[in-house]
This record gives C-alpha cells, structure tokens and sequence, in this order.
C-alpha cells in the first residue's frame, strides 16, 4: 500500500563528510556488459512480466542503447496480448557487489511510470534479507513522489536523530517482520522526483551513501545537480552534496551490524503485490490492473522506460569497494522468500523485490 504520510521533526546537525573515488563506472555502449539478465518471469513479487534474457531483451528492443548514449530499459509496448500472457520487462542486477564505504550516483533522463507500473532502482545482499536492502528510487502507478526506504533483519529503525531535509516519513521499523514488511520509507518532497514531472524536468541524479555512519539518499533535479557531480567527476566530497533528503543513522540501524555488500539493481514489474494491491491501485488507478492494464492497449506503456545517462560507484581510497560473484541476487532472494512463506513468518502479499 501508499503508507500514510507523517511528520518529522528532524534535526539538522551537520553531517559528518566523507571523500570518495570513483571505482567502477556503468555508462556508454558498454553499459549492460557486466550486469546479469534475470530471465524469468517475476515469481519474486508476483507481477504480470516476463522478464527477458540479456538476448532476447536486445532482440525484441526492450534493453539497448539509444542515439543519445544512454542505456534505455523498458516494458514491451509494441504486443497486444491475451489471457493468461505476462508482457515482457526487464530486470538487471550488477555482476560485482559493493560494500559498506561505497557511494553510488545514477543520473537518469526518464523513469517509468504509469498504472500498472511498479519500477524500482535499489540494491539488494546476495543473503537478503539478512543481508538488507536499499531502496533509492521506488515508484507505482501514477503516484507523483519517489520513495525511499531499507528493509532488514528485526533490530533496524529509522532514528530521530536523522538528519535530513525531507519530513514525509511514512514507517520508522526497517524489519521485514513489520507491517507487512512495509520498511522504513521516506517520501520525497517533490513531484520532479518521480513520473511525468521527472521527465519534464529533464531527470535527475540520485547519489546513496552506504557507510558505517549510516545510509543516506540525496537527490537532485537536473536543474539544481551540484558542480561536485558535474562532467566526470573522479571523487566525490559529500559535504558538497548539502543535506540528503533521506538518512538513516547508525544509531538505529547500524550498517555493519544489518547490511552486507550488495547488488545494484534496476527493475520494472507490473501489477504484483505492491502495483497490483487494491490499497495501492485505486490510489491513482481505476479499472483492473491485470485485465485492463496488462492486456490493454500496449500504448499503456509508453512511459514504461528507464532512460539512465550512467551509474558510477565510488569507494573510499585504499579500501576494497567491489566484489566480483558469479551468484545470482535475484534467486538467492527468491529461495529466501520461498522458505519464509512456508516457515510462515509474514503475510506473502506483501513481498520485497
């Protein structure tokens, strides 16, 4: 569901700086060469997708990279089909991992959205959920605001002691036990933060700090990115970047303690647990997500694309920042959810990615 929106009186103190260095780079023609294809349907969320090979994706158009250089990624608008068809999407996850003392900045021109539309730009642990997840960019259906958020082990809260400029906090206990493993989100102030307003703004760049300070989201619209991101930046000094919109100190959730490395991950399912839920859906949707979305007209989805200029990661100098796996994040979480449901810890209906 849309949780309900809540006031916080969040402190402002100065946050405590650190200097990064760019360490592994996902931009240009060579953009999807190291991320792996989840080629599957969505059996981790429940969505009404295919989501295709590294092969077929390139075939049938729906990852590649455009005239401008960017890396574009997209649900299939182009195929009418007919019950019980899934429409085809793409999930991508990075080959490497990266570790706690690593800064990742993605710069996007477009983000899907839509009714029905259920993307995401997150990371996940190769152990989720023991492992954690972050969530830097969430979207569904038509709503006008990105949302943030971390989903862990029992133990991780989001503390008042945050210091960030947003005060739209919606859940403070990060546990996957908790309210449906809702997690503890944070809603972002501005409609240029998701849908059609991102796009009419020219985009945006989201940055996510994962140290042992804490974790913290900052975003900028294309019109307000600071000098320090600007062109290719080699290192990165955060108190450049001002206050994040969204952080979660140490002091409620302890990074080492509740997160291990993690995959970068970009993703667009439809309908699911979380697009498809009526609590969710008639928010900002009317009919019915699967028989009138899924299987109408395929011009449904011509805001379905994730347009994405780069992904940079930046580590602190001197410490290992990536690690290389061949083990897949996406069934590694799937086998985790499988054995969740059956130990019977939670409701199923409401499921992380």
């Amino acid at each position: 569901m849309i949780p309900t929106l809540v006031a916080c009186a969040c402190l402002l103190p100065t946050l405590v700086a650190a200097q990064y260095q760019i360490v592994k780079s996902y931009e240009g023609s060579t953009f999807f060469d190291e991320w792996t294809f989840y080629d599957n349907f969505d059996n981790l969320t429940n969505g009404d997708v295919n989501y295709l090979s590294a092969k077929d994706a390139q075939t049938q158009n729906l990852a590649f990279i455009n005239d401008a250089g960017r890396a574009v990624m997209k649900v299939d608008n182009s195929s009418t089909l007919k019950f019980p068809s899934k429409r085809n999407s793409i999930r991508i996850a990075t080959q490497a991992q990266f570790t706690i003392g690593s800064l990742w900045v993605a710069d996007m021109t477009h983000v899907p959205f839509g009714c029905s539309v259920w993307p995401a730009w997150w990371s996940s642990s190769p152990t989720w959920p023991d492992g954690g997840e972050i969530d830097t960019f969430e979207g569904v259906n038509q709503v006008t605001m990105n949302q943030m958020g971390l989903h862990s082990a029992p133990g991780c809260t989001h503390s008042n002691t945050s210091v960030q400029s947003s005060t739209l906090i919606n859940s403070t206990d990060c546990s996957i036990l908790a309210n449906a493993n809702e997690g503890c989100t944070v809603t972002n102030p501005t409609t240029k933060s998701y849908g059609a307003g991102f796009a009419n703004a020219g985009g945006g760049v989201w940055v996510t700090e994962f140290a042992v300070k804490g974790i913290s989201i900052w975003f900028f619209t294309r019109s307000s990115i600071p000098d320090s991101l600007q062109s290719n930046a080699s290192t990165i000094d955060t108190s450049t970047l001002g206050i994040p919109v969204a952080n979660w100190p140490a002091d409620g959730c302890s990074p080492p303690d509740f997160f291990e490395p993690q995959y970068l991950i970009f993703d667009i399912t439809l309908c699911g647990d979380y697009a498809g839920n009526s609590n969710s859906f008639y928010q900002t949707c009317t009919g019915v997500c699967y028989q009138d979305w899924v299987l109408g007209t395929p011009s449904n989805y011509d805001n379905a694309y994730f347009e994405v200029n780069y992904v940079r990661v930046y580590g602190e100098p001197g410490e290992l920042t990536v690690i290389s796996s061949d083990a897949s994040p996406s069934h590694t979480a799937d086998a985790v959810r499988v054995l969740s449901i059956l130990a019977g810890l939670f409701d199923p209906g409401i499921w992380t990615r």
